[in-house]
């Protein structure tokens, strides 16, 4: 399988050969793979044409569709976001429906009203993707726009909890972000000021003092240094324990660790199931009896996720005994007389 990389809406994809192939247009039948440049659009009916075809077919800027014969216009094809032309119809529907059924929960007097509104915008959502009932969907979108002409209105405007939440968190981020910008711009004063006086303490000293000017310079160049490091163990706080917990300094004694000998050493008994039925084969035997001739083989897969045939069927024997031969004694009727 050979491995593609290809760019597409700014992201780096890797993809192979075989679904690049998948991405055709269904009038000029020129794939992903042989034109990398291809762009797939959609419009309202969900069915995927090429830019080219587009631009031949809708040149007057209405047409219908090659596949399903909807009239559609031009201005109305967008790039296709999803391989499967089902999704992006259906993504396409429910994006064009929650932008007038746009209610919220605040919007109804209890819970189960809001949730049979959600199953609702959710059949319509279906009928028109599978093109069910079409046109009495339609018809029930129109009176429902009708009827809440006002409220779709005020609830488009209307900013919601999440939108809320967001803009306090923009809020809150941008506040934060002016405080680090005042306060790094305060440190950057006193740098400021530190280099400023440091230099005219470094030609105080060369004006007026009578040593070397070489050692002059040398100890200014240190002492800035000196002072970091100084600063540094300033806020450094003294260990008081270590890593263990212990405290330092501590004269205590400390416990000793058990002898082997007086330690419980663990030792492994097998679990005992009582089946109340007939004994099941061991798990070696089961290949060898023919208990596996009629169970599902495991392929690479199913081994990976942990499925084995012979660990299958000895489960499957283990249910099938439990309690095959068992009877109540307590019942006279179900005791062998004879």
């Amino acid at each position: 399988m050979e491995a593609l990389y290809v760019e597409q809406h700014g992201c780096t994809h890797v993809t192979t050969r075989e679904s690049m192939e998948d991405q055709v247009c269904p009038r000029c039948k020129t794939t992903k793979y042989r034109n990398p440049s291809l762009k797939l659009l959609v419009n309202v009916c969900g069915h995927a044409l090429c830019e080219s075809c587009v631009d031949l077919l809708f040149i007057k800027g209405s047409g219908s569709c090659p596949q399903c014969q909807i009239p559609l216009r031009r201005n109305n094809f967008r790039i296709q976001l999803f391989e499967d032309s089902y999704v992006e119809k259906e993504v396409d529907i429910r994006r064009r429906i929650l932008k007038d059924f746009n209610k919220s929960e605040d919007d109804f007097p209890d819970l189960r009203e809001y949730n049979d509104y959600l199953e609702e915008v959710e059949t319509i959502i279906f009928n028109l993707a599978n093109n069910i009932d079409v046109d009495e969907t339609k018809r029930r979108i129109e009176q429902y726009k009708r009827d809440n002409k006002d409220q779709i209105a005020r609830n488009r405007v209307r900013p919601s909890q999440e939108d809320l939440e967001l803009e306090e968190i923009l809020i809150n981020e941008k506040e934060l972000h002016e405080l680090r910008s005042q306060e790094f711009v305060k440190e950057e004063k006193k740098e400021k000021l530190r280099k400023m006086r440091e230099k005219e303490a470094l030609i105080d000293d060369l004006m007026f003092s009578e040593g070397d000017a070489k050692q002059i310079l040398a100890m200014h160049s240190i002492k800035p240094a000196a002072k970091e490091v100084q600063q540094r163990t300033e806020t450094r706080k003294p260990a008081t324990q270590f890593s263990t917990g212990i405290a330092i300094g501590h004269k205590g004694s400390f416990v000793p660790p058990p002898k082997v000998s007086e330690a419980l050493l663990y030792s492994y008994v097998p679990p005992k199931v009582t089946l109340c039925g007939p004994d099941v084969p061991e798990p070696e035997r089961l290949s060898s009896d023919g208990y596996l001739k009629h169970v599902r083989q495991a392929d690479d897969a199913s081994m990976a996720s942990g499925f084995r045939t012979d660990y299958a069927c000895y489960r499957a024997l283990q249910e099938a005994f439990i309690g095959l031969f068992f009877f109540n004694r307590s019942d006279p009727l179900e005791m062998d007389t004879s």
